[in-house]
């Protein structure tokens, strides 16, 4: 059974946020689309764990569930693989849209040939599943940055929903490749996916995969070999979320929760009550001050539990304290040597509003902020804890430490560019042009520019005018 008003696109968040049904009966309605394999992966991982949290809130009974969702990918491969598994239940064969070949890891078979070939079949499904909402308040987009589907077809996919639904504000979850990455041309496809996020969606939330690979490294040696490996709380970090369903974890699940425990927090307000709820919508009008300036740094906290359910007040002021550390967050970068724009706090569990206000206001010396917006917090308080934790905070800031994440891809592609290798894959794709690499590598250098001047110290104070005498 879910409520009237939520539903989701490429399948990941319908079950996000109808599992509020287990709780809450008043939702907001979004609509979330998933791009992609990898996009299609952290959707399972989710909708496992909101399973998870729906056994826990009805005494282990699970009603029935059918997901309101549009699932989109150019391999039939990982499409065939739900219908089969334990997620079948929740979705049916019309709302998948595949294809056979795939997009062969490049951008412009993505975006111009498979955009305009199902073109109308997505617009259609995702009318669909929107006329079962009363007010569409939100789209969230997951897709790979590196492939082709993800950064072809989901920024497309973006284009296409600014056209249709002018109105929706558009949050993107963009996973960013490492430099390491075995796809040859996946600064090509980055690149060229970040001229169209920059320009369509109102927010996007960067994540790394090697900031990921770090976190699980993390977590994987604290709990066996770290000074706390006895003290973690089995199954329960943030790594861990099968909840029981599948038995044997695949590769990658464990980054994959990382993401789906992201898209879990973002989206508390929404799916449970709390005393101080954030809607989806003021994230964009309180974090993005400039509109091309939108991309948000996350961080979690904590990554696992302890076993001693008892929470010191210092344990919970170090949650706050870790928030705002690279070692939390989702892409790599050090913001406390770089300027903060706005950040939010998004609380769940046994957090009282003065624990909120007493951690701002010590933190607040320490933290670099812009001088025009010293006091640019946006927070939230949802009473309903993840599942095995007491509390969790993930922290979004909009922060000028991304840039050195666009410097780095920007580097990347002009080491490729220089040479034109590769060129002739997309400028054989009809409708790509050579002029488009172009203004994709100028849309990153200037966003790259804009974050710079930011930092830029400001103007001295001009001399009083003196009388001659």
């Amino acid at each position: 059974m879910l409520t009237k008003g939520s539903l989701s696109l490429f399948f990941l968040h319908s079950l996000l946020l109808r599992s509020c049904h287990f709780v809450c009966p008043h939702v907001l309605p979004s609509l979330l689309i998933y791009l992609s394999y990898c996009g299609i992966l952290c959707v399972c991982v989710c909708v496992l764990c909101i399973c998870r949290r729906g056994a826990v809130s009805t005494g282990g009974r699970i009603t029935a569930l059918k997901a309101r969702a549009v699932l989109v990918d150019m391999e039939e491969g990982v499409l065939g693989e739900i219908l089969q598994g334990p997620l079948r239940s929740l979705f049916s064969s019309t709302q998948l849209i595949s294809d056979v070949s795939g997009s062969g890891n490049n951008w412009a078979v993505g975006h111009h040939t498979y955009g305009l070939v199902y073109r109308e079949q997505i617009v259609d499904q995702v009318r669909k599943a929107a006329e079962h909402c009363d007010c569409l308040q939100c789209f969230f987009l997951i897709h790979s940055m590196g492939g082709g589907t993800g950064s072809g077809l989901g920024t497309f996919v973006l284009k296409l929903l600014e056209d249709e639904f002018p109105e929706v504000c558009r949050i993107v979850t963009s996973v960013y490749p490492t430099a390491e990455d075995d796809v040859i041309t996946s600064p090509y496809n980055s690149v060229l996916a970040m001229k169209e996020l920059t320009e369509h969606a109102d927010c996007v939330l960067p994540v790394d995969n090697q900031s990921l690979v770090d976190i699980v490294g993390k977590i994987q040696h604290m709990s066996n070999t770290g000074k706390l490996g006895c003290a973690i709380k089995k199954d329960c970090t943030i790594i861990s979320g099968q909840g029981g369903v599948v038995k044997v974890e695949k590769p990658f699940d464990a980054m994959n929760n990382i993401v789906a425990n992201l898209l879990l927090n973002i989206t508390s307000s929404a799916r449970f009550e709390g005393s101080l709820n954030m809607d989806l919508n003021e994230i964009a009008m309180n974090l993005v001050p400039f509109p091309r300036l939108h991309y948000l740094v996350s961080s979690l906290t904590p990554l696992y539990t302890l076993a001693d359910v008892n929470i010191p007040p210092r344990r919970l002021d170090q949650m706050f304290s870790d928030a705002f550390s690279k070692e939390h967050q989702l892409i790599r970068a050090d913001p406390k040597h770089n300027l903060y724009l706005a950040c939010a706090l998004m609380l769940r569990g046994n957090v009282q509003l003065s624990d909120l206000r007493r951690n701002i206001e010590r933190l607040r010396p320490t933290l670099p902020f812009v001088p025009w917006n010293q006091e640019g917090w946006k927070t939230s308080l949802c009473s309903v804890p993840p599942v095995c934790h007491t509390h969790s905070l993930l922290a979004l800031a909009n922060n000028t430490c991304v840039k050195s994440t666009f410097f780095e891809l920007r580097e990347r592609f002009v080491k490729l560019y220089r040479r034109k290798a590769h060129l002739h894959h997309y400028l054989a794709v009809d409708g790509m042009e050579l002029a488009g690499f172009n203004e994709a590598l100028s849309s990153i250098s200037a966003l790259i520019e804009e974050y710079t001047h930011l930092e830029s110290p400001l103007m001295p104070n001009a001399p009083r005018l003196t009388i001659a005498t």
